[in-house]
This record gives C-alpha cells, sequence and structure tokens, in this order.
C-alpha cells in the first residue's frame, strides 16, 4: 500500500548529528519506480518518529530528505543521479540512527550490470552467502517463498504483521543495507494459516499480500511488477503464479492467472511495450505446468521475451523448448522434478547470476560454493540468438 508523503529536499555541506541513543540496523533498499532512476530506503525505529535520510556520493556535498510523519516503518525515495559511483547514506528517526552505509551506483552501459537471482530463501535455514556476496550484484531479485510463513510468528489469520519480513532482513543484514532487493510472491508468503490436508473452510493464504506490500515498495501493484534497465536493454517482469491447481479453493494463493485477466493480461502489454527488450519473467511455479495453461497461452507469452526463471523446486535446472530457455533455482538443495524438457538438473542450493552488457546477457547456474553448474549466453538483439556453453 502506497502513502504519498510530504518530502522535503535540499543540500547541505557534509556536518555530523548528535550522538544518537539507538542504532538503526534494520534496513533494506528496494525500487518502486520502474526503471533505476530512484531508490527507496526503507528501515524500522524502535520508536516512531520522522524518516530522514542523509546521502552523497563523496563529493563534499550532502543531500537531505525528510518524510513527515510518526511511523516505525519508513520509506523514503531518493534520486540516482549519478552512474558508476559509490553513494555513501545513513537513516534518522528521532534519537536513532544508523551508522554509515554504502551501495553501487548502477553502472553506466560502458560496464557491466550484474543481477543475481535466488529462490526459497525461506525455507534455506541460514545460507551461506559469501559466494553471491563476492559477485558484488547491483541489484538481488528473488523467485517467491521469502518466509516460511505469517501465521507461526503472527497467529493465524493475522495479514498485516510483518514480523516474517523483518526476520529475512536480519537474517543477512549487510547483504540488505547495501544492494537493492526486489522479492516476487510466493504462497509462504501469504500463508496465514496452516495449509493442512484438506480444504478448510477459512482461506489458507492473503492473496492480496498485504503484509509483504506494506513491508516491500515495489513498483506497479507490487504483487506483479516490472522494472526497466534501458541501459542494458533488460526489463524483469515479476508475475504472482503459484500454486494453480488450487484456485478457486480455500487454498488459492496467487491472482487469476486464466484468459482476460488481469495477471495476464497486464503481461500481454508489457510485453507489447518493450519489444525488442530482453525480458526476463520471474515467477515461482513449475515452468512445465504453467506453460501449458490456458491451452499453451502462458507458454507463447513467455516466448515472447528471454527467458524464465522459477522458484519452484529445491533444484537447478535449465530447459529448453524450442531454443527457449526456462531456468529454476533455489538457496535450499532437495527433491527435483525435471521438466520435460530439462538439460541441466542438479539437486544443489545455489542461485543465478546473470552478467549483462550491451552486446551479450550471460546467465550462469552457480552452488552456493560458488562452483558453476550452467553457462547460457544470450546476445542481446531483437531476435534474441543464444549460445548455449556447458
Amino acid at each position: 500500500m502506497k502513502i504519498t508523503p510530504i518530502i522535503i529536499f535540499f543540500s547541505i555541506n557534509l556536518i555530523g548529528i548528535n550522538s544518537a541513543k539507538g542504532q538503526i540496523s534494520r534496513i533494506w533498499l528496494t525500487h518502486r519506480t520502474n526503471e533505476p532512476s530512484h531508490l527507496v530506503v526503507n528501515w524500522q525505529s524502535n520508536k516512531p518518529g520522522n524518516s530522514e535520510v542523509r546521502f552523497h556520493t563523496g563529493n563534499g556535498k550532502e543531500h537531505r530528505i525528510i518524510v513527515a510523519g510518526e511511523t516505525t516503518l519508513h520509506h523514503v525515495e531518493i534520486p540516482l543521479k549519478e552512474k558508476d559511483v559509490p553513494y555513501y547514506y545513513e537513516v534518522i528517526t528521532g534519537n536513532e540512527k544508523s551508522k554509515s552505509h554504502i551501495f553501487k551506483a548502477y553502472p553506466s552501459d560502458r560496464k557491466k550490470l550484474r543481477v543475481a537471482v535466488v529462490g526459497n530463501w525461506g525455507y534455506s535455514g541460514c545460507p551461506d552467502l559469501s559466494a553471491l556476496i563476492q559477485d558484488d550484484p547491483h541489484l538481488l531479485l528473488t523467485l517467491g517463498d521469502n518466509i516460511q510463513n505469517l501465521h507461526d510468528l503472527c497467529g493465524e489469520g493475522v495479514t498485516d504483521c510483518i514480523e516474517p519480513f523483518l526476520k529475512l532482513i536480519d537474517s543477512s543484514p549487510e547483504l540488505f543495507q547495501t544492494t537493492p532487493f526486489m522479492p516476487i510472491l510466493g504462497n509462504h508468503d501469504k500463508e496465514i494459516r496452516e495449509r493442512g490436508t484438506k480444504y478448510p473452510q477459512l482461506p489458507v493464504y492473503d492473496i492480496d499480500a498485504t503484509a509483504y506490500r506494506n513491508f516491500f515498495e515495489l513498483p506497479d501493484s507490487e504483487w506483479k511488477w516490472d522494472f526497466n534497465v534501458p541501459d542494458f536493454n533488460v526489463c524483469f517482469v515479476a508475475l504472482d503464479l503459484n500454486h494453480i491447481s488450487d484456485f478457486g479453493s480455500t487454498w488459492q494463493t496467487c491472482h487469476d492467472f486464466h484468459l482476460g485477466s488481469e495477471q495476464m493480461e497486464w503481461f500481454r502489454e508489457i510485453l507489447k511495450i518493450n519489444q525488442g527488450t530482453n525480458i526476463i519473467t520471474l515467477q515461482n511455479e513449475k515452468n512445465q505446468s504453467i506453460r501449458s495453461q490456458e491451452k499453451g497461452e502462458w507458454g507463447k507469452l513467455f516466448q515472447k521475451g528471454a527467458a524464465v526463471i522459477s522458484g519452484y523446486g529445491y533444484f537447478s535446472e535449465r530447459a529448453e523448448v524450442e531454443g527457449f530457455p526456462y531456468f529454476n533455482t533455489s538457496l535450499k538443495a532437495g527433491d527435483k522434478y525435471p521438466d520435460e524438457f530439462s538439460k541441466i538438473l542438479q539437486g544443489v542450493s545455489g542461485y543465478i547470476l546473470m552478467t549483462i552488457s550491451k552486446e551479450a546477457l550471460t546467465v550462469e547456474m552457480k552452488s552456493l560454493k560458488g562452483n558453476l553448474i550452467d553457462r547460457y549466453l544470450m546476445f542481446s538483439t531483437k531476435s534474441f540468438p543464444k549460445i548455449k556453453i556447458n
């Protein structure tokens, strides 16, 4: 849910502030614009108060943005006018403030953009993300199931409790303080009651994803979004697709995906608007299951893009349908559910790293130890010719 605040924006010389009584450490960075012209700095304070961000790029001038309002959950959007430089920032609420942190500006088109993608964070325990961090991504995306559920920490039926998402931030504070993070939805991110073994009387999932949308500042309607990086001819599109076989029951978790639905028509329009762009579709359902839906219409739409990445199962996979790539990745290793067109399949915990230049887009599947599982190279042209490198 978006709230339009009163924002004060001005520049001051670098100065210190009075010693704070408390230190703010729960900070996460997101985008609510559809391109990287702005960044949202999010944090939680112990006591309610205004939201203030001070930031600079080391050029001797500090910028300060204040959002008025008494709150403990803070979202402040700042402009990103520079490229290829570090941004230094700190957040302040009342007598509480953070340490100074750094995030990287997005690269200019003379360099390379690095994007990491992870799945099933909520069920991965405490994964060692050292290899991912060493890859130094500019942007971190997820494939849903960012948390285990809402009800364990919030109680049954509660839709607006953010405690499980705060626990997610606590699991890797430095990563969230330094890397823009854009999650997508899985069924567990909306689970407000125990699923059980048969359909209950009350809905198990909050389809509107109230807590998720309050916590993360994301583009569009937030349960679906697109994020375009024009300098690198790439657009990331997030869909709400999970447990589609439960649609229409009290186990229903995702938004409508049928012909004529808001979700399908929105996706169709995004594809139309972004023709000639490398569209990377992110979703949480099994690739084989969703592409066959609506007489194969989802598969036809997917193939108007460049690739689809899912976090459906606990394995690493690349499948190809008529030369079109479908990937699956997970921070947790477990059972494998191979696609009928699977080319690479390993039951290991890992992540995906995309390295993008003006000339090419490379998708690497890696284990959490940093070992290369698969590399797939796509040239950034409208026709998306591909070279497979196993």
